[in-house]
């Protein structure tokens, strides 16, 4: 297995390090569009103002800004950069567009710190194989209000 902090060639991340990342939280929040996870994020974001142990990180994302989501926004070519080089400590690409949580995490997460970011389920058996402590959080909504709010976007 590689070092800490370097890069894994199949996935574009910092690859997994010999021992997993810890002793801190990594909460990562899941659920379909229009569920309302960043809502839910930010209004934690809110409430938990001024606590350094928890940490709200913003994802980088190849896709236009959103008013409701809190992400770096980054061309194809920039993400793909930040890829090559390792500055992605989980990434995933989902309807046309790839994400990516900042490496910067595992450092917060060794501090001992919690860390909380709205991801897709398909990175949690790399998030569990990677960090000590991962808990899932699953937002959902009846399909309904799911379509209302995609349509509004």
């Amino acid at each position: 297995m590689s070092a800490p902090g370097t890069l894994d060639q199949a996935n574009g991340v910092a690859s997994a390090p010999a021992e997993p990342i810890g002793p801190g939280r990594l909460v990562l929040v899941v659920g379909p569009s229009g569920a309302g996870k960043d809502t839910l994020i930010e209004a934690a974001r809110q409430r938990l103002a001024g606590d350094e142990r928890v940490l709200f990180p913003s994802r980088v994302v190849t896709r236009p800004p959103s008013a409701a989501e809190a992400n770096a926004e980054v061309d194809v070519a920039t993400f793909a950069t930040l890829a090559r080089i390792g500055g992605f400590a989980l990434s995933w690409s989902a309807h046309g567009h790839d994400y990516g949580i900042p490496v910067a995490i595992d450092h917060l997460l060794r501090e001992g710190r919690t860390v909380v970011c709205n991801v897709s389920r398909s990175i949690l058996d790399a998030a569990r194989r990677r960090y000590q402590s991962v808990i899932v959080v699953e937002i959902t909504a009846p399909p309904a209000v799911l379509a209302a709010r995609v349509a509004a976007r």
